[in-house]
Formats: C-alpha cells, structure tokens, sequence
C-alpha cells in the first residue's frame, strides 16, 4: 500500500479545520487533495486525537504481523500433512 504524504496529525488537523467551520472545498484547496481524499481521510480519522491516530497505526501494524505469522503457520502445517499423507 501506498504511504500517504501527510501524516496523522496533519490529517487530524486538517479534519478539525473542516469542523471549525472552514469549507471542504477550501480545506482541499489548502492541503493539495482532492474531496474524495478528504473524506477518506475523515471516515477513518474522525473524532480521533492524534494519540488514538497513533495506537491505531500500533494496532494496524501488529494485526499484519499477526496475521502473516497465522498464514505461515498454516502453510507449514499443509506442508507437514502432505509429507505425512504420501
């Protein structure tokens, strides 16, 4: 996946200057993106402070390794199976 170019507290901040009042459209104009990069940003950062920005990026990051760990694990175990099986 693609990193963003701003990071969390810059979205945060951005999405905050929107609920203060400032149009969407001058929100964008301002930061250089577009409204549907905006939006996107707001589904998955609003109401957020920028330590809970930072705990989810944690949480992300350690559910990936997790997850990689449970598909090798079941990777081995296909392959132990098969050697078994023949």
């Amino acid at each position: 996946m693609r990193k963003s170019r701003f990071t969390e507290a810059q979205i945060i901040g951005m999405i905050k200057e929107q609920e203060a009042g400032m149009p969407t459209a001058e929100v964008c104009r301002r930061h250089g993106l577009s409204p549907a990069t905006f939006y996107k940003f707001k589904s998955k950062y609003g109401g957020m402070e920028v330590s809970d920005a930072a705990r989810l990026k944690t949480l992300e990051d350690e559910n990936a390794k997790l997850k990689r760990l449970l598909a090798d694990t079941m990777l081995d175990n296909v392959v132990l199976k098969d050697l078994l099986g023949k």
